[in-house]
């Protein structure tokens, strides 16, 4: 099965690059999947839109990883291998990234929506880790990225029962960032990335890497970083265009172009 047949991009006038799965009822993340989602990554990386929408199916976000794929460890092997490689390119892409999760996130599904910088839940929308009910462990950043979002505590409760957690929950303990009703999921989550579309893209890029890469780092090891990239961003056409505009017009009026 080709990638382009499970998985799809759209790149829309405003600047908003949206990532929709399309792999049958369940989605579930094949190695065709992932494939696909390397390649558009990389893609995006070597022609930058404003902001990126990573979606799937309006009953079923991404149900996991293909399990018919599962054998030994030498499968298992290559499968982590690819999660990895495709969701860290993905991650590191210097746009917000934001997950539209209209249904059941679980597994592979949950750790793809974890990789976005920020995700935006339908009412209907579930996540959890069931992979100890088959026997096995996530796999696809699971364990790193789960603990860093709502602690390490929270992460081995779900993880270790492998329940289900609600878009309720999933808002209260950081697993969601923002739930909307289901029929409001599209328009609230293209209001944001419209938004950022049009800001000062090189800084919000230059800010997604302090913060990302601070996390693993010591705070005096984080400030070098931050103190590396505010040098940068004065580099930009954006930075000239935005404090000249405070000066003349106050915050908020500037009209930035991205570069």
């Amino acid at each position: 099965m080709s990638s382009e047949s499970v998985i799809n991009l759209e790149r829309r006038d405003d600047g908003v690059a949206i990532i929709t799965l399309t792999n049958g009822k369940v989605n579930p993340l094949s190695t065709a999947v992932l494939d696909g989602l390397h390649s558009i990554a990389n893609e995006l990386a070597a022609d930058l839109p404003g902001a990126i929408i990573v979606t799937g199916g309006e009953r079923i976000f991404a149900a996991g990883a293909d399990i018919s794929e599962f054998g030994g460890p030498e499968e298992g092997a290559a499968i982590t291998r690819k999660f990895h490689d495709a969701l860290g390119a993905l991650s590191a892409l210097p746009r917000m990234v934001i997950a539209e999760v209209a249904g059941y996130a679980l597994g592979g599904g949950c750790e793809l929506a974890m990789a976005c910088d920020y995700r935006i839940a339908s009412t209907k929308a579930v996540f959890g880790q069931p992979e100890i009910l088959l026997g096995i462990i996530p796999g696809g950043g699971g364990t790193q990225r789960l603990p860093r979002i709502v602690g390490a505590s929270r992460a081995k409760e779900i993880s270790l029962s492998g329940r289900q957690v609600a878009a309720d929950e999933a808002l209260r303990i950081g697993l969601a960032d923002e739930v909307v009703e289901h029929e409001a999921l599209r328009d609230r989550t293209l209001e944001l990335a419209s938004s950022l579309a049009k800001g000062a893209l090189v800084a919000q890029g230059l800010t997604k890497e302090a913060i990302d890469r601070g996390l693993s780092m010591s705070l005096e090891e984080g400030l070098a970083v931050e103190r590396h990239v505010f040098t940068e961003v004065f580099r930009s056409e954006d930075s000239q265009i935005g404090v000249k505009s405070f000066l003349e017009n106050g915050p908020g009026k500037a009209e930035f172009v991205g570069r």
